[in-house]
């Protein structure tokens, strides 16, 4: 028995029967987190500014090092941790779909 029938088989119907439900949740969460990550990434200004033109190397100053506490800081973060929650849905929403159909085929 592979994992997936396994994994259904245990689950309660109750579970099971709310997939479309959660899967319908899941798909409205992904759109908006999807429009706040190509907003993020828009709002962001390029890094090509403080690189230096033969080595490409960014310049050792003041704002480099402390970069992380500006609101360019505040948005990679942001990107970042959109893009893993948008990537875990994801992942819930295919596995919902796979136990729900009853198995991968």
């Amino acid at each position: 028995m592979d994992f997936v029938n396994f994994l259904s088989a245990t689950l309660p119907a109750w579970v099971t029967d709310s997939f479309p439900i959660i899967r319908t949740v899941i798909i409205i969460v992904m759109v908006v987190l999807s429009l706040a990550l190509i907003f993020l990434v828009l709002a962001q200004p390029s890094n090509e500014q403080g690189m230096n033109a033969i080595t490409g190397q960014t310049a050792d100053t003041f704002y480099a090092k402390n970069k992380s506490k500006t609101l360019q800081g505040a948005f990679k973060r942001l990107t970042v941790i959109v893009s893993i929650v948008l990537a875990v849905l994801s992942l819930v929403f295919f596995i919902t779909l796979a136990i729900y159909s009853g198995g991968v085929a």
